[in-house]
């Protein structure tokens, strides 16, 4: 009786290990609605703006390579009253600079944001410079936010009579918190009946199971695959959830993403990069590589002690071929895994380079079930 109630424990046991590594596999496999999908309307706006950087240490813009930091010079002094039609301007620092921001998703008036300034001349260095107030744009035309304040500069540049250095990149700047929101985007998420969620990699198998994932937890058949890339969600008449109620909550959700049998290579870097999807047929691989490598070890020919010479240097060349017949005809079974494939033409000891060659003339021979793509 008690050796059935241990055996019982250790079945148990073993039991609850099982399902405990099961789930822990499914849980590192899934993924939340949230992180596979973009909402409709809730995404940045990206602002763009011309301005001056001043304060430079004679780092600026030289204006006679670049008329067109002369003319907003120009244009803004006279915005201030100052005329100088006339007037020969030198001025080494200032420096003509394209201000970028990206406005985030329902920014309200006088909210801060960051800004990039990135010189447009042949200024040296941005460092120590003050942005002046600038407009930035949205791509309607229409002014979001306004930019100024002092330029941090990662990167620096030094020079001398004989040398200079340079690190980093000294003429590209950031203002943290430099931009302040002017106007506000119309969207308005609470007025919407329905939203569409787009899928960051369009799959059919995964549209179908974050609409199936959804109509589980609401209980009802609100959401549904248009496509390979959206899924709509569309809110029923006397709900008791909001939309944005509904959003919440469905964000949370798990569910397994499918992908798509796909190698991708990159023939310039030697990287491969497979999906653990991909699948090969039975196939026979040989590599060999023919090496073939000269030595040159001189040697010094000295005449005998009575005879008539001069003592020469005699070149000696030694001349080695390596034609691979070591290397063996590897066979890889039939729906070999990725792991099996990797260890099969690591065992043949193929290279990184030469493993690109060997998995296009597999796809080539038709024993390949995925798609290679060549970045």
């Amino acid at each position: 009786m008690m050796a059935r109630k241990r055996i019982f424990r250790i079945i148990t046991f073993v039991a609850l290990m099982v399902m405990s590594f099961s789930s822990t596999q499914l849980s590192a496999a899934s993924s939340r609605i949230k992180d596979i999908v973009s909402i409709e309307g809730i995404r940045d706006n990206q602002l763009i703006g011309y301005g001056l950087v001043v304060g430079l240490n004679g780092t600026g813009d030289t204006l006679r390579n670049t008329p067109f930091t002369e003319q907003s010079i120009t244009a803004m002094l006279e915005r201030l009253g100052i005329n100088t039609k006339n007037a020969d301007m030198k001025p080494q620092n200032v420096a003509a600079v394209m201000v970028t921001a990206n406005l985030p998703a329902f920014s309200r008036q006088g909210i801060r944001i960051d800004v990039s300034v990135s010189s447009m001349g042949d200024a040296d260095d941005l460092k120590g410079g003050t942005l002046l107030a600038t407009p930035l744009l949205g791509a309607d035309g229409e002014v979001y936010a306004v930019a100024q304040g002092a330029v941090a500069v990662a990167g620096f540049s030094a020079s001398g009579e004989a040398a200079s250095v340079v690190q980093g990149v000294p003429t590209n700047g950031r203002i943290a918190n430099g931009g302040i929101v002017e106007r506000e985007n119309s969207f308005e998420l609470t007025d919407m009946t329905s939203v569409k969620l787009s899928l960051f990699n369009p799959d059919l198998t995964t549209a179908r199971r974050v609409a199936a994932a959804i109509n589980t937890h609401l209980g009802t058949n609100m959401a549904r695959a248009l496509d390979p890339a959206t899924v709509q969600l569309e809110r029923e008449i006397g709900y008791e959830l909001a939309l944005v109620d509904i959003l919440t909550d469905v964000e949370q959700l798990v569910i397994k993403p499918d992908q798509k049998a796909r190698v991708i290579i990159d023939e310039r870097t030697g990287i491969i990069v497979m999906g653990a999807e991909v699948r090969i047929n039975s196939v026979a691989i040989a590599q060999a590589n023919l090496t073939v490598s000269i030595s040159e070890t001189p040697q010094v020919s000295q005449p005998g002690a009575f005879a008539q010479g001069q003592t020469q240097q005699v070149a000696r060349s030694t001349i080695g071929i390596d034609s691979g017949d070591d290397r063996r005809l590897g066979v890889l079974e039939t729906a070999v895994t990725l792991q099996e494939l990797v260890n099969g033409l690591n065992a043949l000891g193929v290279g990184p380079r030469d493993m690109i060659t060997i998995l296009q003339a597999i796809k080539a021979a038709g024993a390949m079930q995925a798609e290679i793509q060549v970045m």
